[in-house]
């Protein structure tokens, strides 16, 4: 757990002189988001408070807005845990990024689109395959696809998928080999985006569509065997 809270006293400068339980949680869920707190883990409610210097009750209410959002558990005279998910939460979570994700490349309208972001977050992924940091790539890719729904321009789709996109790195966590998992679709991040630069929404969409099939029977095959008991 102490590793696991380096960093958040950084974080802290966030909260500004109104601290409040939004933007705990908004620290927390990107934490899940970027892999620090991986399923199962017990949230201290002491070492977290400590680390950003917020309150006991400020703390409790940002855990319950996280466990609204699927992302904690509270086990009675346990504590908070970070949600182990089920095969079908996986097979949820693809299903809203297959509806979401596709629609806002379908709803692009006329090229040229801003990709600036989709750029860097292949340029991540691809330092990330370089220096053998397979949990970056991870992050890389959730970039990705975080900058990709970006593209709509609405605050409410973003805000949806970041509980989304906080949830499938839950599922990554469980993926025995994250390498497997994550480096073939830098390429396949690398050619959506080249389609886009070329003005060919279609494609695209197409691209997208068949990635997320694929990346989705690869992390449940995972699940299934996890559950299981097979290696």
């Amino acid at each position: 757990m102490a590793e696991q809270l380096t960093g958040l006293a950084d974080d802290r400068a966030l909260l500004g002189r109104t601290s409040t339980a939004e933007r705990v949680s908004d620290i927390l869920r990107s934490r899940i988001a970027e892999g620090f707190f991986p399923p199962g883990t017990r949230l201290s409610e002491d070492g977290i408070g400590g680390a950003l210097g917020v309150s006991r009750n400020t703390l409790r209410e940002a855990f319950r807005l996280l466990t609204h959002e699927r992302l904690l558990v509270h086990e009675l005279n346990r504590g908070v845990f970070v949600r182990v998910l089920t095969v079908e939460d996986v097979e949820d979570i693809y299903r809203t990024r297959r509806l979401v994700e596709c629609a806002v490349v379908r709803g692009l309208g006329d090229p040229p689109y801003d990709v600036t972001g989709l750029a860097d977050a292949v340029t991540e992924g691809r330092r990330s395959a370089r220096d053998g940091d397979w949990k970056g790539l991870g992050t890389a890719n959730i970039h990705f696809h975080r900058e990709l729904v970006s593209l709509a321009g609405s605050e409410r789709t973003d805000e949806l998928m970041r509980s989304v996109f906080a949830e499938l790195r839950l599922a990554f966590h469980v993926v025995d080999d994250p390498r497997a998992l994550h480096e073939p679709y830098l390429a396949r991040n690398r050619q959506i985006l080249e389609t886009l630069e070329a003005g060919d929404r279609d494609a695209a969409e197409r691209l997208l569509a068949g990635y997320l099939e694929d990346s989705l029977e690869r992390v449940v095959e995972v699940y299934r065997r996890r559950v299981a008991g097979t290696p």
